[in-house]
């Protein structure tokens, strides 16, 4: 990621930090429109859940000067979801209802080269997920 795009990411997250929560509530209701049969793949409460996505989502953000750091992590983590049950279309479909939750989140706020910035962090989260599930 170029640095305008860091820069981007960092400040929409810091504009999300209040909303945070009913955020990923948003990602979780349109998740599971996109493809309802996920529900059934989230054993935690709800609010778990959504604590565990603003922790992952944080943990991004901060490594974004540093995100080979992060990629082993990210690989063991898409082992652990793909023993879950997870796919690599459900990865298509977190990006969809994530950015649209950020964008609706951020209520006007959230640029084209925002949403795009967001978009490619996204991709790179996935693409080491999927690569980590083998």
């Amino acid at each position: 990621m170029t640095r305008e795009e860091k820069q981007l990411v960092q400040n929409s997250f810091e504009a999300l930090h209040d909303v945070a929560q009913p955020m990923v509530m948003l990602f979780y209701g349109r998740l599971f429109e996109l493809d309802p049969s996920l529900r059934a793949m989230f054993k935690a409460p709800m609010k778990e859940q959504a604590a565990k996505l603003v922790a992952t989502l944080q943990v991004a953000v901060d490594s974004l000067d540093n995100l080979d750091a992060l990629l082993p992590k990210l690989r063991d983590l898409g082992r652990r979801h793909a023993e879950l049950g997870v796919e690599a279309r459900h990865y298509t479909l977190v990006e969809q209802a994530l950015l649209w939750a950020i964008t609706r989140a951020l209520e006007g706020g959230c640029s084209a080269a925002t949403r795009e910035a967001w978009q490619k962090l996204l991709r790179t989260i996935s693409g080491e997920m999927i690569a980590g599930a083998g």
